[in-house]
């Protein structure tokens, strides 16, 4: 157990992407600055994430790609740390990267190289972390009091980098919520996001023959859409195009999936009618579609007759298909949850936080980054600018 006679500066709870970039911040200010974790070892989702590439920002980054109740409140934070200061800093510390697509930045080798360049930034500046510490109890008694199994330790400023809900086995938990809510914050409501989509009805066996396929189509739901790629598995639908909408799904509600994004079909149904009229529906799908999607699909009503050629289907047939293709309606049952969820919808009402410190309105010296925040970005590395955003707007100020 510790015994901590001197108060430090600040404590922050959480040793993940926006706490380990407040804490370096922080300490470079000349901050005395504690760092606690729950779990064993610090940055265990920065690890997992971009399929252990980290895809650590966007090239692309705007407001316009985070959601929140208050879709204002990020702009300041993003204005004063944005991807091109990170990127700045990773070029720094020689961390080789590639862009993937849209913009996407990951790492040529592991994520372990931006987790040890946040770890060196903050072990520069004397920052001290302690892996495995769980915490029993939080109090403000003049200066926060934070009791541990590691001890208790005091400190003028608090901040709360502990994330969300998502990946329960990294250490995903309502801790965050918990303790905003001790303090009187309240919080919008939590939900997983950018979760694969479950069904429980005819298409679940659809969708378990052509497990493993990937197409690339639009897909909207909620007045956005997302054009990317769609991946078939055992349970529903995933990949980035299904990833992106889930933000925007509502339970109950439909998702429109455009299957031939780049085209017209209607006008393009057409034409081939006119311009082949022996070929068969099938075959010319094929040529825009996987052919073992194609042959799923001619189960349904719309393509039962696809063996026939063009000349023999009416205008009006082909004009229903295309609008099928275009605008095939399903209805999910559910998500995965947060057991696959990458980030946590909702949080720490931000109308009661500092858009420019990150600091409570309800408790002077407790400040909120990251996840716990009612802020979530688009897949793509927009929720790591986020945490680096939020991360130095609170290390600043703390």
């Amino acid at each position: 157990m510790d015994v901590d006679v001197k108060p430090w500066d600040v404590i922050v709870i959480g040793a993940g992407a926006a706490g380990l970039m407040c804490a370096a911040v922080a300490g470079q200010r000349g901050l005395r600055v504690l760092v606690l974790e729950r779990a064993n070892k610090p940055g265990k989702k920065i690890l997992m994430s971009g399929g252990g590439r980290c895809n650590f920002t966007n090239l692309y980054v705007e407001p316009g790609n985070f959601l929140s109740d208050n879709p204002h409140f990020c702009k300041s934070a993003l204005s004063r740390y944005s991807q091109w200061d990170f990127i700045e800093l990773v070029n720094k510390h020689g961390v080789a990267y590639h862009e993937k697509t849209l913009g996407q930045l990951f790492c040529d080798n592991s994520s372990r190289d931006i987790l040890d360049m946040l770890l060196a930034e903050a072990e520069q500046v004397g920052v001290v972390l302690k892996a495995g510490c769980d915490i029993r109890a939080v109090e403000y008694e003049g200066s926060f009091r934070v009791v541990t199994t590691h001890g208790e330790f005091r400190a003028a400023s608090l901040v709360v980098a502990c994330g969300g809900l998502s990946v329960p086995t990294l250490g995903g938990s309502d801790f965050g919520y918990r303790l905003a809510q001790q303090f009187g914050h309240s919080l919008i409501p939590l939900r997983p996001a950018l979760v694969p989509f479950t069904f429980s009805d005819g298409f679940k066996l659809l969708s378990e023959k052509l497990s493993g396929l990937s197409v690339p189509v639009r897909v909207s739901a909620g007045g956005q859409s997302f054009l990317e790629n769609m991946l078939f598995t055992h349970r529903g639908l995933s990949g980035p195009a299904v990833l992106q909408i889930s933000s925007y799904w509502r339970e109950g509600h439909m998702v429109q999936i455009d299957l031939l994004p780049d085209i017209d079909a209607r006008q393009w149904l057409l034409e081939l009618k006119a311009e082949q009229p022996k070929a068969l529906l099938r075959t010319l799908l094929s040529q825009q579609l996987p052919r073992k999607l194609v042959l799923e699909l001619e189960a349904m009503w719309w393509l039962q007759q696809a063996e026939k050629p063009l000349a023999e289907w009416s205008d009006k047939q082909l004009l229903a298909v295309a609008e099928q293709m275009q605008c095939w309606e399903l209805k999910p049952s559910g998500t995965e949850g947060y057991r696959t969820a990458e980030v946590t919808l909702g949080g720490v009402d931000t109308g009661e936080v500092s858009s420019k410190t990150m600091e409570s309105q309800r408790q002077p010296g407790l400040y909120f980054v990251g996840e716990v925040l009612d802020v979530t970005g688009h897949l793509g590395g927009f929720n790591f600018q986020w945490a680096w955003a939020s991360g130095v707007a609170a290390g600043q100020s703390v």
